[in-house]
């Protein structure tokens, strides 16, 4: 009799058990499958407002940028964006989209450390982004330290255990009854979080199980700091002069320090870059010329976080089209000077008006992008950002391979 009632207690637990759907928290968080996410700059929201934004094409969607201060428990939303901020939220529930606030940037990565830096100022940063989840309704938090462990802006504070605090943040938000439902991104350089030593981690696998997705910035690869011309935002480097990066190389050093694949979301940039060169190097177009850094294209407007840019080198792609060097395909006018790389697989066009190469992302990258993330069963693409394409040519482009 005790054999027969421990068997059916088995048996009843085997089906009770076994009957449950096994789901992933990651998953349950995020919208599911493939994540086609971009990043909506504030500082452009009357231009384009978030009611223009092509919503049905996107399941995640981060508004840059809430800035964490000196104080852990301030988190600065700048209250002349407040209202856009709101807006926003509305119209991504409307469109059942992800509406997530990305914290920090190029610029507003200065306090980070400090906010992370201990146990009581970490559980007053927690807080904060709790409150602010809850008073505009959010549904996740899109961290972009740019860097923890290492100089990104010169303001920025620096400590050898910024990625152990940020984990240990992060892991306390998790922990709360808000986080726990909470999709949180990082947007993260080509090589993974340093350690205390300053290198690279050998293992960041414990971000994984509180992140639900990373996105690497696969751009800003080369510019004006760089020796010669080279590409924005490549996919592969390996025809390069020397070796500063590439989505596929930033994806495999991800991998190696063993953060899932499904988990890496593909930064892609709507901008590309421009470098004043001689008159001759029309002939060298995408062959790694040589430039004069000390004379940086003034780029445009709408490349800029403030209202009166220095010369940035900056071009949207919608820009490049508006100014007449695409035709409103955004394909190379004929007769212009044009070639498309099939090491990095990106475009490269010369001005010989300004005696302007500009490096950017079309159609073509965008696809061959998307198609890269497919067979490596990657995570997404996440755009920098919504407003710098023209008539979603970038967007429909590697949503079209990408899926």
């Amino acid at each position: 009799m005790q054999s027969l009632t421990f068997l059916s207690f088995a048996l009843t637990f085997f089906h009770v058990v076994f009957a449950l759907p096994i789901v992933s928290t990651v998953n349950t968080r995020r919208s599911g499958g493939i994540i086609m996410s971009s990043w909506y700059p504030s500082w452009l929201g009357s231009s384009v407002s978030p009611s223009q934004i092509s919503w049905s094409k996107y399941n995640a969607m981060a508004f840059a940028f809430g800035i964490p201060t000196a104080d852990p428990s301030i988190i600065s939303i700048d209250p002349s964006i407040e209202g856009l901020l709101t807006s926003f939220v509305s119209e991504a529930k409307q469109n059942n989209v992800k509406a997530l606030l990305s914290l920090g940037g190029w610029s507003g990565s200065q306090f980070f450390s400090s906010c992370v830096a201990t146990d009581s100022s970490r559980t007053v940063f927690v807080n904060a982004i709790v409150g602010l989840v809850q008073k505009y309704g959010l549904d996740g938090i899109d961290f972009d330290w740019e860097y923890p462990g290492k100089k990104g802006n010169d303001a920025n504070a620096v400590s050898p255990g910024d990625s152990a605090n940020f984990l240990s943040m992060l892991q306390q938000l998790r922990q709360t009854d808000v986080g726990q439902k909470l999709v949180i991104s990082a947007a993260v350089a080509t090589t993974p979080f340093v350690g205390a030593d300053g290198q690279p981690m050998l293992d960041v696998s414990a971000f994984a199980n509180v992140i639900d997705y990373i996105e690497i910035m696969a751009y800003d690869v080369w510019g004006a700091w760089s020796p010669e011309v080279g590409p924005n935002a490549p996919l592969h480097d390996q025809c390069a002069s020397h070796q500063a990066g590439s989505v596929e190389t930033a994806v495999n050093k991800w991998a190696a320090a063993k953060f899932p694949m499904s988990q890496i979301v593909v930064g892609v940039a709507s901008y590309g870059r421009g470098f004043t060169v001689s008159a001759d190097a029309a002939a060298q177009i995408g062959n790694f010329p040589t430039f004069d850094a000390s004379q940086i294209p003034a780029g445009d407007s709408d490349t800029s976080t403030t209202p009166s840019p220095s010369n940035s080198g900056l071009f949207n792609f919608a820009s490049l089209i508006s100014d007449g060097l695409l035709t409103g395909a955004g394909e190379a006018p004929s007769g212009s000077t044009y070639k498309f790389d099939d090491c990095s697989k990106t475009p490269f066009l010369y001005k010989p008006e300004t005696n302007v190469m500009i490096s950017y992302d079309d159609s073509k990258s965008f696809a061959s992008k998307g198609q890269y993330i497919k067979d490596q069963a990657l995570g997404g693409f996440a755009m920098w950002h919504a407003t710098g394409d023209s008539n979603d040519i970038l967007l429909d482009s590697i949503r079209s391979t990408v899926q």
